[in-house]
């Protein structure tokens, strides 16, 4: 046991001395490999070049795609993890989309909504809406075209979430009695009320129907695959079928919020068997509706931005192996130029792996500097995009971090063989060599 632990003591004090020469060794390769590129200024800027342009691409590309898998995921949230959208059209999937199959389908109706609120067990809100879209909203002199009016129930607003800017929700009296009332978005409420603060009690025209304004929805910017309240209008279901045929409306749907606790498979399967049931569907025969939740969304999602990152990754690749093969070359260069150099260092006692070392390391340095000029260059143009496209582009950090490692990783690759040719070099022979 003595002898144990004098062993293990003796290891514990060589340590710092090992950590010590380590550490001595890593600062003077640096200071090599910052003297040697300094020395030459131009072709160190052409082989950075080179890194740059396959940093820049790889990394803005993964940027790119990041930033929109984000958005789009944002917008896909937005329709809720615990809501059924019962609809004519299903929201696609792989492989070819059977239109043909679903241009006969009836709508969902208004009072199937009622029978399923009475004979779902599952459900906890149940609301029926119907749009209209391409509509023009009109104040005065002032006008706005392109808007979506979706004519809904009082049970919306339990199943999506919003807030308003100013003003207030319809009780479930005004909904029922269809109330000229509406609630509007915000770019509706900058193009109709342009010099105004407050809007609410003021009455638009749609559809040549006056419709008195009673909230304001909070602005959310565009969304990419979810519902944007921007350039929406709310109103009373009711009031819609004023100006809709809402039997035969497409755009008819079914928004059902499931229980605390209740798998939305579980909801699912049970507003199968209720709507098969409602619509008198023989065992066998196919479902003349659609079942939508943002699962379906995420799945595909899951397989488009996999194959987005591989595209992206084999387009950078390739700018990444120039780069890897210009830095290669300049090493090769670099050995041949300092072989004298090398062979007094090795005759003075420096080891090989000291050797190899020290041009790993003005490797690693020269793709490093021109990798973080490349992330440089990315945070840029994704801010000049932003500003330029109103499409939030960022560089986060892990892309930093991959930008970062795969400039350590070129450098190392390919700095390898010229490094191990220069500690291989016999002292002698590379004194004679440029003597």
């Amino acid at each position: 046991m003595p002898w144990d632990c004098l062993f293990i003591l003796l290891i514990l004090k060589e340590i710092p001395t090992a950590l010590l020469l380590l550490l001595r060794l890593v600062r003077e390769s640096v200071l090599f490999a910052v003297i040697s590129l300094a020395a030459n200024k131009l072709r160190t800027l052409l082989s950075l070049l080179g890194i740059t342009i396959g940093i820049f691409a790889i990394i803005l590309v993964y940027s790119i795609v990041d930033s929109l898998e984000k958005n789009i995921r944002d917008s896909v949230s937005q329709l809720g993890d615990n809501v059924v959208y019962i609809q004519k059209w299903p929201w696609g999937g792989g492989g070819e989309y059977a239109w043909w199959k679903y241009l006969n389908r009836p709508v969902p109706l208004k009072n199937e909504s009622e029978l399923l609120r009475k004979r779902s067990q599952y459900a906890e809100n149940i609301a029926f809406g119907s749009s209209l879209n391409g509509a023009t909203a009109k104040f005065e002199s002032n006008s706005t075209s392109g808007i979506d009016v979706l004519g809904t129930t009082f049970e919306y607003a339990q199943i999506w979430d919003f807030e308003l800017t100013e003003g207030r929700y319809f009780t479930e009296l005004e909904m029922s009695a269809g109330r000229p009332y509406c609630i509007i978005g915000a770019d509706i409420a900058e193009g109709l009320f342009p010099n105004r603060e407050r809007c609410v009690g003021e009455r638009i025209t749609i559809e040549g129907q006056k419709l008195t304004v009673i909230g304001v929805f909070e602005k959310v910017g565009q969304s990419l695959v979810g519902q944007s309240y921007d350039r929406q209008v709310l109103v009373p279901f009711t009031f819609v079928r004023t100006v809709v045929n809402t039997d035969r409306n497409d755009q008819n749907l079914i928004m059902v919020s499931a229980k605390p606790g209740v798998p939305l498979d579980q909801l699912k399967d049970e507003l199968t068997g209720i709507m098969r049931s409602l619509r008198r569907l023989r065992p066998g025969a196919d479902d003349d509706f659609a079942l939508n939740d943002p699962s379906l969304i995420k799945n595909q999602l899951d397989s488009l931005f996999g194959v987005l990152g591989i595209v992206g990754t084999v387009i950078g690749g390739f700018s990444i192996l120039v780069g890897g093969f210009g830095i290669a070359n300049i090493m090769f260069v670099s050995v041949r130029e300092r072989t004298n150099e090398i062979g007094i260092q090795k005759a003075l006692g420096a080891k090989n792996f000291m050797v190899l070392f020290q041009f790993l390391t003005e490797s690693v340095v020269l793709c490093l500097i021109g990798g973080i000029m490349g992330l440089l260059l990315v945070a840029l143009g994704a801010y000049a995009a932003t500003k330029a496209f109103d499409f939030e582009i960022a560089l986060s950090v892990s892309n930093v971090f991959v930008g970062i490692g795969l400039s350590a990783l070129i450098g190392l690759v390919s700095g390898f063989v010229p490094a191990w040719m220069a500690a291989r070099l016999n002292p002698v022979d590379a004194i004679r060599m440029n003597a």
